[in-house]
Parts: structure tokens; C-alpha cells; sequence
């Protein structure tokens, strides 16, 4: 019996700034090419199906679940991962306030909620503090340390200017 044999097809993207090409199956998924063609693993992968918002990537400077994309798709586009937001000696400010409100816990979660937030930062709105938890619940932490993320997501954007009801000091 003969193994069917899939016919790889070249993909080139913009990722973090750097062109990339790789030849890769048509079904490989967006946040596989990350991890595993490009060893960029701050993506994490967690559920597979787009719900807990892990793997979010910024696709043409908006948020997309890197686990809903074929790497295909992502022909000719730029995609920003957690790895273009920060160094480790140099945090982005979202990070720092991630750091400072204690945001995380085990951190698998983080990278798709500092991503998520990001988008919501470029976007050019403002934000009540009830529209930033309804934006950041489709993010899902196991750890249920959303207090502690949502005040360091408020506290960044009231740092920037985007949000319109400035969080209580305590809450």
C-alpha cells in the first residue's frame, strides 16, 4: 500500500519584524509554524479550538488564535508574537505592569493576554473599566488570576490614556 504523500507549499511572512520563509504542509496551523518552523515558543498552544486565546498573535496588528490559522493564510502578512513586545532586561510597560499588579501565576496564559491587549491599546478607543473585562473574557487563565491581570491591564491603559474610569486603588 502506498502513503499518500502531501505536497508542501511555500509560505513567506513577516514575523517580528523579520521575513521568513519555510516550506510547510497546507494544514500545518499558524501557531505550529511559530513554535515549531520558527522555535518562537511564546505562542502556547492550549485548547486547539480558539477558545482560551493562548496562542494569540497579532495578524496585521489585530488579534487573531494562531491555532484557527493555517500558516498559508498567513502568506505575505505580518504577525507580531509576545516575543516582539519586550526583552527580558527591557519589559514593554504592559509587561512591567504585569509584573507589578502580579498578573501572572504560572504565566501560560500571559502571552495571550498581553497580546490581546496590545490590539485593544492600538486600537484608538478608550475603555470603561467594564468594556476592558468583557474584551479580555474571551482569554481564559486556569490559574483564576484575573483580578490581578485586570488590574494590570487597567493600570496600563489608564498609563496611556485609554481608560475612562480609573480603577480604585485596592480593587
Amino acid at each position: 500500500m502506498m502513503e499518500s504523500q502531501i505536497q508542501k507549499q511555500t509560505v513567506w511572512c513577516i514575523v517580528n519584524g523579520e521575513t521568513v520563509e519555510r516550506e510547510v504542509e497546507p494544514r500545518l496551523l499558524l501557531s505550529d509554524f511559530i513554535r515549531h518552523e520558527l522555535g518562537l515558543t511564546g505562542t502556547h498552544v492550549g485548547c486547539e479550538h480558539g477558545v482560551c486565546g493562548a496562542c494569540t498573535v497579532l495578524v496585521e496588528g489585530k488579534s487573531m488564535r494562531s491555532c484557527l490559522m493555517l500558516a498559508i493564510q498567513a502568506q505575505g502578512l505580518e504577525i507580531q508574537t509576545v516575543e516582539s513586545i519586550g526583552k527580558l532586561k527591557h519589559l514593554h510597560p504592559l509587561q512591567e505592569s504585569f509584573r507589578e499588579h502580579h498578573g501572572l501565576q504560572c504565566g501560560f496564559c500571559t502571552p495571550g493576554f498581553l497580546m490581546t491587549a496590545i490590539d485593544m491599546a492600538q486600537s484608538g478607543k478608550t475603555f470603561s473599566h467594564e468594556e476592558l473585562k468583557e474584551a479580555l473574557s474571551g482569554n481564559l487563565c486556569r490559574c483564576t488570576g484575573y483580578q490581578g491581570i485586570m488590574n494590570a491591564v487597567a493600570h496600563y491603559f489608564e498609563q496611556i490614556g485609554i481608560l475612562r474610569t480609573p480603577v480604585k486603588k485596592g480593587s
